[in-house]
């Protein structure tokens, strides 16, 4: 059955994300795209919260939960072996101070296994982290349009994490991160006649980076009873400053357009000489992030926490693509959130088996918008977001099914800007199994 399952999940996600972007933000134009991985299901429907470990949900932005105690359900020899993929639909309405349109896209998000083995935890596994889908229109005196803006593509990391146990409550871990990928964008400079009509050939900018490089994430997690019933939680993660390497194409290609669909002809490219000019290849640098929680629960009964994340988005640099116009500053993220679960071992109701999670988030993304206009002020897009969720029972060995929903604003329709009102649908299945066992002889 849980077979069954992964692969229904699996296949539903491929045919509905094939040929789409993984995000339709319009700030995905900057840096390397909009953050696509801001944690599982469990995490994002408690407002992001990562600092809550156990011992059947992995928990990707955490190393140190790949370790942990065994369990007394396997007679203390063992943890179960966990298994966990998820996807999402979001849905945007965009809106500035000249009109209003729809987005939408469905995603994969990550696939992750991790392994005990005595008091270390391997955990490896495969995740987008940002991404890259537009399409922008910028508008001349009359009204026409002056240029025409596409973009696709983005970063992803394959990982492999080890966690180690170093006493009862107390747990540390590394993550090795590999980021590949490209990203690809296109501009059009549309020209018109004296009359006011679209010339019959256009200009277009072509570029392409490919990424890689490797980078670590470090995390610690403790937890500690502070009475018979209550027990605190706390987690710390670091990721250092690291360089992507990223080999650069840029080419000018002359097109001519239907004026009735839009459809783009090339009739000729020029190839730019970037190694001339120092740009064939650059390294591209990912800042440094910090995030520290805590919070207070029951076991297998209730917990609410909260959690900082800090990041140096201010040292981002990128020398292909640069713009007068936008800055970088440091990121933070607050979150606070927690879950209810009602008789974890009930046998006369299912829904009070289920987990109930709820949480929200203020976000400072790190870009800012500088107008060249005096009377327009700068603007720092920031991001709130509020969540829900629920973590549905399936199968055996403690496996459950997670269902997310969030709901939020992004950016604003202040000096000719944009605001995105999301709204996001997670789906999630974390799996457990139990490849390990002590054999028994009478």
């Amino acid at each position: 059955m849980i077979k069954k399952l992964v692969l229904v999940f699996i296949a539903v996600f491929a045919i509905s994300s094939y040929g789409q972007e993984g995000t339709a933000s319009p700030y995905s134009f900057y840096g390397i795209g909009s953050l696509k991985f801001k944690g599982t299901v469990e995490n994002r429907s408690m407002g992001g919260l990562s600092i809550y470990t156990d011992s059947i949900h992995i928990n990707l932005r955490n190393p140190a939960s790949y370790a942990g105690k065994n369990l007394e359900v396997l007679n203390n020899e063992s943890r179960p072996v966990k298994f966990t993929v998820g996807g999402s639909y979001s849905s945007m309405d965009l809106k500035s101070d000249s009109g209003s349109d729809k987005a939408s896209s469905t995603t994969f998000d990550y696939l992750a296994l991790s392994i005990p083995v005595g008091k270390l935890g391997f955990g490896f596994g495969l995740l987008p982290y940002t991404s890259v889908g537009y399409k922008l229109e910028s508008l001349n005196n009359d009204a026409r349009i002056s240029n025409r803006f596409k973009g696709q593509g983005g970063l992803n990391k394959a990982f492999f994490g080890l966690g180690y146990l170093i006493m009862d409550r107390l747990s540390v871990g590394i993550d090795a991160q590999y980021n590949f990928g490209n990203i690809q964008n296109s501009t059009v400079a549309y020209s018109y006649d004296v009359d006011g009509n679209l010339t019959q050939y256009q200009s277009r900018e072509n570029n392409r980076s490919d990424l890689s490089g490797l980078n670590f994430n470090l995390g610690v997690s403790y937890k500690t009873m502070l009475d018979q019933r209550l027990e605190l939680v706390s987690g710390i993660t670091y990721t250092p400053e690291s360089n992507l390497a990223s080999r650069n194409e840029r080419s000018f290609s002359t097109i001519t357009i239907n004026s009735s669909t839009g459809q783009e002809f090339v009739l000729n490219t020029i190839e730019t000489d970037l190694e001339a000019s120092g740009l064939k290849e650059t390294n591209l640098v990912l800042p440094s992030k910090f995030s520290i929680g805590v919070g207070v629960g029951e076991p297998m009964k209730w917990f609410v926490g909260i959690e900082s994340v800090y990041q140096q988005t201010g040292n981002f640099s990128n020398p292909l693509y640069t713009s007068s116009f936008t800055k970088y500053e440091d990121a933070t993220t607050i979150s606070i959130g927690g879950f209810y679960i009602p008789q974890y071992n009930s046998f006369t109701s299912y829904f009070k088996r289920a987990v109930y999670r709820a949480g929200l988030h203020f976000e400072n993304t790190g870009l800012v918008f500088e107008n060249p206009d005096p009377n327009i002020k700068k603007e720092s897009i920031k991001e709130f977001g509020i969540s829900f969720g629920v973590g549905l029972p399936v199968g055996s060995f403690f496996s459950n099914a997670n269902l997310g929903f969030e709901l939020g604003k992004r950016g604003t329709t202040n000096s000719k800007l944009i605001q995105e009102n999301f709204v996001n649908f997670q789906l999630s299945l974390s799996l457990n199994d139990r490849w390990f066992s002590k054999r028994k002889y009478d």
